[in-house]
């Protein structure tokens, strides 16, 4: 009570510091101080991630493979389990996921333990080797301070989104220290809406949250690399080649992950997913040691043309100055990460794919220039190769080809691979849209239908509770009812559509005032059956569905009303049309204009 009653004074106090602000003042206020605050929450993760993988594998020797490969894995997975089942208690992987779920089925609202609980779970599995990336983490970190602010100010739905999308944006872009990427992914992957009153706030986030990491850290990006060359006309061909082949890896990538979750899924008991999520991870990080954590080493040496130090730590540490040899290695890791990645998530790890899709686009353009160069003479450069591969395939997986483009044009630190980069990562987003639409962050919550997007209609119907919208004033009628027994129901009751049900409630049919208006004067009819003048609706809803589903039945079969069942078909009640709109116009107002 105490502590309630301390935010209620802070409350207060800030409301009059702050009366004079307008709307947009106090969101630019609050987009700065959530910019500051998600920032700061990235630089602590990122000291705490180097603490545990510096303390674990600095005294690795460089020539000779580690058996502890075997054992951190999985001592990294079950530290992570417990602390978030005894410690937590609540689920908090699949970080873009439950923001994305949270923005359409919570009214933007993330528990305050995401600020801090992502933190420290994914540090600790990616610490001990976990083969997953910080980025989805850090983005529910941020995006659960921006949720936090937004519900601590008492701001309506819209605003609190705002917020939640600066505190993902911020710290997106403190941990690339690329704040235009920061600002695209809110776009292309949170989907707000683009208005002047939410790119300012946006932007403003993460560039504060970008200058906090450049003075606490340098400025220096996450990956130095300078490219020193424009991109040469004739390798056009190779590119389109490239955004083909990252198209198909990129389907790859997602449908393993599925089928490697959905095998985890199977095991049933948490000590069998500790035991094989451990056991396949610890087999592929000992046979191949770039799988270990987020592989960023592995990436900043690819991009500086060092693909011999992909072999440190390695049972194939001797095999580094033969080509195929280095070629079958580069492919190997490049499927072998998905599996290394889906094992890790799936046996209890908390981690995103943000990070293995760059490191899987890496390889595939790696692989590619090192094949042709050595099958046909050429000359490609594979570290241009390596930065296009890693904006195709995250284009792909993601469906995100902007944050793609703007992430890799910001690492190299200017815009001379821009063309390439847009015509890899669109090609590779057409593929992987054209075996599958969802991202690998939207196929579960589109399944649902609990994805926002960006058509208005589309998310204003999401946000309709279909309960809230069924009418039960409508008087049922046994179905061993006679019209006798249906005319009193009827006069005394002020609808003129009736469910037939049976002794078990289940829904057998309708009778309508103008199916018996015939026959309800005519006494010498009364003993007839119910069942002559019921019929079957045109079409049922169940509790569950989702309201597209709904409206499209609606708009099949031109009724408005339909009755609405449970699993068991039992009758409910009758959603209809008219109350639909009625909702529809209240919600669009209150999504529109806030309160």
């Amino acid at each position: 009570m105490f502590g309630n009653e301390k935010i209620e004074v802070l409350y207060r106090y800030l409301t009059r510091f702050t009366h004079r602000l307008s709307e947009r003042q106090l969101m630019i206020l609050l987009s700065l101080i959530v910019g500051l605050i998600a920032g700061m929450g990235t630089f602590v993760f990122e000291m705490l991630l180097h603490f545990i993988k510096t303390g674990l594998t600095s005294w690795f020797r460089v020539n000779t493979a580690s058996l502890m490969y075997f054992v951190y894995p999985v001592i990294g997975i079950i530290l992570t389990t417990l602390f978030v089942r005894y410690v937590i208690r609540d689920g908090i992987s699949e970080g873009v996921m439950r923001v994305l779920y949270a923005m359409s089925r919570r009214n933007s609202k993330i528990r305050p333990h995401n600020c801090y609980s992502s933190i420290v779970a994914s540090a600790t599995t990616i610490g001990f080797g976990g083969s997953v990336g910080p980025e989805a983490p850090i983005v529910l970190t941020g995006a659960a301070i921006g949720s936090n602010v937004g519900s601590f100010m008492r701001l309506n739905y819209r605003n609190t989104t705002l917020l939640l999308g600066c505190g993902a944006a911020a710290a997106l872009a403190a941990i690339f220290k690329a704040p235009i990427t920061g600002v695209a992914f809110v776009l292309e992957i949170l989907m707000l809406d683009i208005t002047s009153l939410s790119i300012i706030p946006l932007l403003i986030a993460a560039v504060t949250a970008s200058s906090l990491i450049y003075f606490m850290s340098g400025f220096d990006p996450i990956f130095s690399v300078e490219v020193s060359d424009m991109f040469r006309l004739g390798h056009i061909p190779y590119y389109i080649l490239l955004g083909l082949i990252c198209g198909l890896i990129s389907y790859y990538f997602t449908q393993t992950n599925t089928r490697v979750s959905a095998l985890f899924d199977r095991l049933g008991k948490t000590y069998l997913r500790w035991l094989a999520g451990g056991g396949v991870l610890g087999l592929l990080i000992f046979l191949f040691p770039p799988l270990y954590a987020e592989g960023y080493n592995t990436l900043d040496a690819l991009m500086h043309g060092n693909i011999h130090s992909i072999f440190d730590n390695s049972l194939f540490y001797n095999y580094q100055d033969e080509v195929w040899v280095v070629i079958l290695y580069v492919v190997a890791i490049l499927f072998f990460k998905v599996v290394a990645m889906a094992s890790t998530t799936a046996a209890g790890g908390v981690g995103g794919s943000f990070a293995p899709s760059l490191f899987v686009g890496a390889m595939t353009g790696t692989a590619m220039a090192l094949i042709l160069n050595q099958l046909f003479g050429l000359n490609l450069p594979p570290v241009e190769f390596t930065l296009v591969g890693m904006a195709g395939v995250m284009s792909g997986v993601m469906n995100a080809p902007l944050t793609s483009i703007f992430l890799i044009a910001e690492l190299t630190g200017g815009y001379k691979l821009f063309v390439p980069l847009m015509l890899v990562a669109a090609i590779s987003f057409a593929i992987s849209y054209y075996f599958d639409p969802y991202s690998i962050y939207t196929r579960k919550l589109g399944m649902k239908g609990d994805l926002m997007t960006h058509n208005k209609d589309k998310t204003v119907l999401m946000f309709l509770d279909m309960r809230k919208l069924i009418e039960n004033d409508f008087v049922p009628i046994y179905e061993n009812a006679t019209l006798e027994d249906v005319v009193h129901t009827v006069s005394r009751s002020r609808r003129n559509l009736f469910p037939v049900i049976d002794f078990e409630g289940e829904l057998r049919g309708v009778v309508t005032l103008d199916d018996i208006r015939a026959d309800m004067f005519d006494r010498g009819k009364y003993d007839n059956s119910v069942s002559d003048y019921m019929t079957v609706p045109p079409a049922v809803i169940t509790v569950d569905e989702s309201m597209g589903a709904i409206l499209e039945k609606f708009e099949r079969t031109g009724a408005w009303n339909l009755p609405v069942v449970d699993e068991g078909e039992r009758y409910i009640g009758f959603v209809s049309k008219s109350k639909i709109f009625s909702a529809y116009r209240e919600q669009l107002l209150e999504i529109s204009s806030g309160d």
